[in-house]
């Protein structure tokens, strides 16, 4: 038997090739840590989750920001320290996401954690903790 989880249906809003652009709060919601910090939270959270995390989205060029994918409409329940953004449907303005697809060329976005059909969002409140403990111990750096 095999224990790896796998995507058995692409999720609507992963694109076929390439990459697109998605508004955040349809689909998803997602949250925005740039560089070092982004890092340390995917690789705290993956290591808590046994690598099975959910969508995180990166950049290769920029801000080399990451983007974990929540739920629609979770975001906006946790208060997140800064720099950390939450990009939802909120009314302000709006936000887009570059997702990539699954397979292919998608530079300059790829999966560091690619969603599966047991988990299709990272899970905000597990989220919101790592987020919590990177932010105050690169505070103390």
């Amino acid at each position: 038997m095999n224990s790896r989880k796998s995507l058995d249906r692409v999720p609507a809003w992963v694109p076929a090739a390439g990459h697109a652009l998605r508004h955040a709060g349809v689909h998803f919601d997602a949250v925005r840590i740039g560089g070092f910090l982004g890092e340390d939270v995917a690789y705290r959270l993956m290591e808590f989750t046994d690598f099975h995390a959910g969508p995180i989205v990166r950049e290769a060029t920029g801000g080399k920001n990451l983007y974990f994918l929540l739920p629609p409409a979770s975001a906006a329940a946790y208060a997140w320290p800064a720099p950390v953004r939450a990009l939802t449907r909120d009314g302000r303005s709006e936000a887009f996401v570059g997702v990539p697809a699954l397979h292919g060329t998608t530079w300059p976005l790829d999966w560091r954690s690619r969603p599966t059909a047991e988990d299709p969002f990272v899970e905000p409140a597990l989220l919101h903790e790592m987020v919590s403990r990177a932010t105050v111990e690169w505070v103390r750096r």
